[in-house]
């Protein structure tokens, strides 16, 4: 929540504030390049004449030899010295429309009075006033028919992203109608009515510039819902409930003032203030919107994270964002556009792309997501940032490419290396963000599908094969197409650049081929892998065997698959070193084993004795799902010095409890053995001789003497 908040006050008041010192920029600026349409004609005339275009030519041509000779302009300035002359020419023209702005003034009001004379003396204020409380009236004429919409917003679910994105669309679009409510009964009500042209013009703009006001005031109402703290209400901006309520307010009253600026700019032009004047008056109204920003800067709610990280830290965030502010209406006064648009884009674009990476991710989260406590957003909301993401980023290049005079599409011999490089670092950024939106819509289908395949299916059945493949072969695929994105990428980034990218490829195809022999090796592994894969010799979760290395097959790389040790250990084992493969866990596989039972046993009694042995495991439902064949004896293998060798044998699906049944299966015939009296047979040694009695003598004098020998001897 704190960081978001920050991303509020960052985004909401670069995108908004300065924006809006933008557009009054261009509002004063445009005035300046006002032409008379007869001129222009005039002038596109000229240059449809076949001898003008000659001269025109020549004229080009020969000022390839000499230096041209251009006056320094607001955007064009080429030294220290050409700036400090259009700043003082600024400044000189500013102090005279200063000077005369007060007749001009006098001369306005006069325009406006003989208007308003004939319209009977009405003052545009107070029809402004009045049709404003028209439209009041027909917005609350909405207001109380629209109740019962208002209860289903209120009363509406927000658990799933289909309810959210209906909560939100059903709240855009009374808000469309609460402000067209509004509009239709102030200016299509004034617009019924004949008034003079001036008068019409000045009351319209004006009630213009209000609805605007309005329908800002309802997008922040929508998106921030400041009027809805503490309740169930869905909040699209995650935001705290003091933050949404402060912005709400602060963007309201920006774009409110925005409006108000820039009909009066326009009514200006149509009174007959000079152009100076008027951009007097821009300068004046920018200043009160620097004043909204650097208010909301040092006022802007605080969390406890920030206010932990100490006073001076947040204090020079503060100052940073004032002199921010301050530089850019400074480079607006002075007429340094480009610079003005480069560092109004620099920080209001990174500022968007934190907000709306929150609001989607916001809006469109998965419950699933939530419940597992995962941060991973769903594939719709990936594919929604991450272009809306390269639509803001690919915008700003275009925008600054024509706020730069930088023809994108175009390239000719004149352009001197700078601008080439400008351009080509342009074409290159929008390239990079097309692929990256791409490659970002690649991979979140392909982890998904992994994600989706988690879950196993019974053992050998068709759906366990397919999802042991799709765990396979999507990773690999995801490599390769990560490759071949970046060298796509690459190519066209300096394609665009400039740079000839045919004999760049003519040299990676020499250096690959030298790679190739001095890394014969890496080479082997990748294409024995490729060959692997395209053989399905195994999959992710199978286990394996080959020579000295066996395990499950945990993961692969290009040249590489991970083998885990039933101990634990895990093997790094490359492709070329695999030769033939033993795969453990395809279709079937038989468990066998040998037992030794005493020659005087009864063997077809062991054999149905082992018959109930293997019904009693394949009732058992921990192993009933894996067993095909119940356990059976196969018959005598040989018969030895201690007894009648036994083998034994079932058949079972692939899994990794066959050492777990086999250790059940020997506890349960012991344990039948013993109640039915078969033995089980152990080594032993039997030793005779020719008379009992004489070996009952030998034994007698022995132990007879080693009793001599313990008794001890009396003392002399």
């Amino acid at each position: 929540m704190a960081v978001l908040s920050k991303i509020i006050s960052i985004g909401t008041l670069v995108t908004a504030v300065a924006l809006a010192i933008a557009i009054f920029a261009g509002a004063a600026a445009a005035q300046e390049a006002k032409a008379q349409p007869e001129n222009v004609q005039h002038f596109i005339g000229l240059l449809a004449d076949p001898d003008v275009q000659a001269w025109l030519l020549q004229q080009r041509q020969a000022a390839r030899t000499e230096p041209e000779q251009a006056q320094p302009t607001a955007g064009n300035a080429t030294s220290f010295a050409d700036f400090t002359l259009q700043f003082r020419s600024r400044i000189a023209a500013l102090l005279t429309a200063a000077h005369a702005f007060p007749s001009e003034t006098m001369r306005g009001a006069a325009v406006v009075n003989r208007d308003v004379q004939a319209n009977g003396g009405t003052r545009p204020v107070f029809l402004v006033a009045a049709f404003v409380a028209a439209g009041l009236a027909a917005q609350w004429l909405f207001w109380r028919a629209s109740a019962g919409w208002r209860a289903r917003m209120a009363s509406a679910s927000f658990a799933t992203v289909r309810e959210r994105l209906i909560a939100v669309a059903a709240r855009l679009l009374w808000g469309a109608g609460y402000v067209l409510s509004f509009g239709l009964g102030s200016i299509a009500f004034f617009l019924l009515f004949q008034w003079p042209p001036l008068i019409r013009e000045i009351v319209v703009a004006y009630l213009f510039a209000i609805v605007v006001f309005r329908l800002a005031s309802a997008l922040f109402e929508v998106f921030l819902a400041p009027s809805r703290p503490h309740d169930n209400q869905f909040r699209p901006v995650p935001v705290s409930d003091e933050a949404a309520w402060f912005w709400a307010r602060r963007l309201g009253y920006a774009v409110g003032w925005y409006a108000f600026g820039w009909v009066t700019i326009r009514l200006l032009d149509a009174i007959g203030f000079s152009d100076g004047a008027r951009q007097l008056v821009a300068y004046c109204l920018g200043l009160v919107l620097l004043g909204i920003g650097i208010e909301a800067v040092w006022r802007a709610p605080r969390d406890v994270s920030s206010a932990e990280a100490g006073r001076i830290g947040l204090r020079v965030r503060r100052a940073l964002w004032t002199g921010y502010f301050i530089g850019i209406w400074l480079l607006w006064v002075v007429g340094a556009m480009k610079l003005f648009w480069i560092a109004l884009v620099c920080a209001a674009l990174p500022a968007a792309i934190m907000l709306t990476k929150a609001t989607v991710d916001n809006i469109l989260r998965s419950p699933v997501a939530e419940e597992d406590g995962q941060g991973k957003g769903t594939i719709v909301s990936v594919i929604v940032e991450r272009g809306i993401r390269a639509a803001l980023i690919v915008g700003a290049i275009v925008f600054l490419a024509d706020v730069l005079e930088v023809r994108l599409t175009q390239m000719t011999m004149q352009d001197s290396p700078a601008l080439r490089l400008v351009r080509g670092l342009l074409s290159a950024g929008i390239i990079l963000m097309v692929v990256d939106l791409a490659w970002n819509i690649v991979k979140v289908l392909i982890d998904r599908t992994i994600g989706d395949n988690q879950v196993a299916f019974e053992i050998g059945s068709e759906q366990e094969r397919r999802r042991a493949r799709i765990r396979t072969l999507l990773p690999i695929l995801r490599n390769l197409l990560m490759i071949l994105f970046v060298a796509i990428a690459v190519m066209m980034a300096l394609s665009s650049l400039g740079i000839e990218i045919g004999p760049l490829i003519a040299g990676a195809g020499v250096v690959g081929v030298a790679i190739g022999f001095g890394a014969q090796t890496v080479v082997k592994d990748i294409i024995s892998g490729m060959f692997y894969l395209l053989d399905d010799a195994f999959r992710v979760g199978e286990y394996i065997q080959s020579g000295s290395y066996k395990g499950t097959v945990e993961a692969f790389s290009l040249r590489s698959v991970k083998l885990r040790h039933h101990r634990g250990p895990i093997y790094i084992v490359p492709f070329s070193e695999l030769g033939a493969v033993q795969n453990m866990s395809r279709d079937w596989s038989v468990v066998k084993f040998f037992l030794s039972v005493a020659h005087d046993s009864d063997v077809p009694q062991v054999k149905s004795i082992t018959k109930a042995v293997g019904k009693a495991m394949r009732e058992d439902p921990e192993f009933n799902p894996l067993i095909i064949e119940n356990l059976k004896m196969k018959g005598v293998e040989e018969i030895n010095d201690y007894g009648i060798k036994l083998s034994f044998g079932m058949t079972m699906k692939p899994t990794h409890l066959q050492s777990a049944i086999r250790r059940r299966a020997y506890a349960m015939l012991r344990e039948a053995f013993n109640k039915n009296g078969i033995k089980i047979a152990v080594p032993t040694v039997q030793v005779s001789g020719g008379k009992d009695d004489d070996v009952a003598a030998a034994a007698q004098k022995t132990l007879a003497a080693q009793k001599a020998a313990a008794v001890p001897t009396p003392a002399a």
